[in-house]
């Protein structure tokens, strides 16, 4: 399982959507909890999907900080960066974790965000969440 992984990584970074898509299963089913709207299942929008990044972002680049593995599930955690072609930073980070099954990835899910370029502080987070901002700390 954990070959499915690193060739995942590796071609990724060598921007090689030929061997990424290999990777998964025809029915592969994609969910972001934190974003239901973006679900889809199928592995050619993982293709047009991926297209897309390396296209808007040439030096895409994943890094691994973290993985684990718990049954057939690989837990990891990312690190993507690069810059589009707008000259605008691109960095996300986040958690995957894939299924896999017979050396295919059959599903995906996603807790991957943009790394916030604006400094806001926990008490203003706390606040916008909740509607109250929490007291000072003792």
């Amino acid at each position: 399982m954990t070959d499915v992984f690193d060739k995942l990584l590796e071609a990724t970074n060598a921007h090689d959507l030929d061997a990424m898509i290999a990777l998964f299963d025809a029915d592969y089913r994609s969910v972001q909890p934190a974003h239901p709207a973006r679900a889809f299942v199928g592995a050619a929008q993982v293709r047009a999907n991926w297209e897309a990044m390396f296209a808007g972002i040439p030096d895409f680049h994943n890094e691994v900080t973290r993985t684990v593995r718990d049954g057939d599930t690989i837990w990891c955690e990312w690190a993507w960066r690069g810059t589009r072609t707008d000259g605008q930073p691109f960095e996300a980070r986040g958690v995957a974790l894939f299924r896999v099954r017979n050396d295919l990835i059959v599903e995906g899910t996603l807790y991957m965000e943009d790394v916030e370029t604006e400094a806001i502080r926990i008490e203003d987070a706390v606040e916008g969440l909740s509607g109250r901002r929490p007291r000072p700390a003792q």
